[in-house]
């Protein structure tokens, strides 16, 4: 069995919001998996191929300007925000969980994490949960992509 097959699985929006609002320093990844990832010590910035000191990933915390808007639409938006990456980066490329510590942040201003300890990984109806609760909004707002650039 595969380190991805061997972590828990996350299969709702409400299951990982519980998760969220149980703990603290949570982050979300998406790569081929913490067996990929573990065995390195960084990511590689994607314009330049420089080495960074730390896996990017993504925060959960809620921020306290939030105040009390629901939890659920935090991490709907934080998963949407990324959801664009497995179209992009390719086959095998999925959102999983990680606790760690941050080093310092990347050319998107994204925390670099060190000291990555795989929580959980998220079944893709997470994610689907996480784009129809961001379509219910008033505003659109669609996952952060760049353009076609040259």
């Amino acid at each position: 069995m595969s380190a991805w097959e061997e972590l828990p699985v996350v299969g709702t929006l409400a299951d990982l919001t519980r998760l969220v609002e149980r703990h603290r320093g949570l982050y979300v990844r998406w790569s081929r998996g913490p067996q990929a990832d573990l065995g390195a010590t960084s990511s590689t910035d994607d314009l330049t191929g420089v080495a960074m000191p730390g896996l990017s990933a993504n925060p959960l915390d809620v921020e306290d300007w939030w105040q009390d808007r629901p939890v659920g639409l935090w991490v709907a938006r934080r998963l949407h925000d990324y959801s664009h990456l497995p179209r992009e980066k390719g086959p095998g490329v999925r959102a999983w969980v990680l606790q760690g510590r941050e080093t310092g942040r990347g050319p998107d201003n994204e925390p670099l994490v060190v000291d990555a300890r795989p929580l959980c990984r998220l079944e893709p109806q997470v994610i689907e949960e996480a784009r129809d609760e961001v379509a219910r909004q008033e505003n659109d707002w669609g996952p952060l992509r760049r353009g076609g650039g040259r």
